[in-house]
């Protein structure tokens, strides 16, 4: 097996995907970008969920903006709904896991805040029911998907954005969404410091 060949065709696989997906999704993320910036703006918090490497993106995600990007700014209200193990623990024991993230939106979410929910199939039952109580409370959706979008694209309202990786294979759509998180840290910044 030629190990350096294997490691240079993910390489460019990663970056085709990446460059296959520009088209479908810079005008969704800077809608995105915009839309989470209002909320932030007026007063409002931004909730991230996923399950596995997607819960990783949410939290970094949510550190991003509590810490900073790229460019030194104020704190931003983030929350990352995977940190909580006695949270997560609790519910799945006492309720079930699709409900781990939906109670936490229902508690903790306001008309005008943003959920972003993050997975890569777009079939998740938690993300699918964290998005179901976001509609309850008025809240804006941003959804990062891939393979289509699954069961997310077809509950999504109009109102709500579709960050939808024009792929299938796992590691190359969570590879894409780490670029789509950065660019809405990187808009969120721009709009805020007023950055050409």
């Amino acid at each position: 097996m030629d190990l350096i060949a294997r490691v240079t065709q993910h390489f460019e696989d990663s970056a085709q995907t990446k460059l296959n997906a520009v088209d479908a999704m810079a005008a969704p993320i800077a809608a995105a970008i915009e839309t989470m910036t209002n909320c932030l703006i007026n007063g409002g918090k931004i909730l991230a969920c996923g399950n596995g490497g997607s819960a990783g993106d949410s939290q970094h995600f949510a550190a991003e903006l509590i810490g900073r990007f790229e460019a030194e700014r104020q704190e931003l209200a983030a929350i990352a709904l995977t940190t909580d193990s006695s949270i997560i623990t609790a519910v799945g024991n006492d309720y079930s896991f699709s409900q781990i993230f939906s109670r936490q939106v229902r508690g903790l979410g306001h008309a005008g805040d943003v959920l972003l929910a993050i997975s890569t199939s777009g079939n998740s039952g938690n993300i699918i029911e964290a998005i179901k109580a976001a509609h309850e409370h008025d809240m804006h959706v941003v959804a990062l998907t891939g393979k289509g979008g699954g069961q997310i694209g077809e509950m999504l309202r109009d109102d709500d954005i579709h960050l939808c990786v024009p792929a299938d294979r796992t590691a190359r759509i969570q590879e894409t969404h780490l670029v789509a998180i950065h660019c809405l840290c990187d808009g969120i910044d721009a709009l805020l410091l007023g950055v050409e």
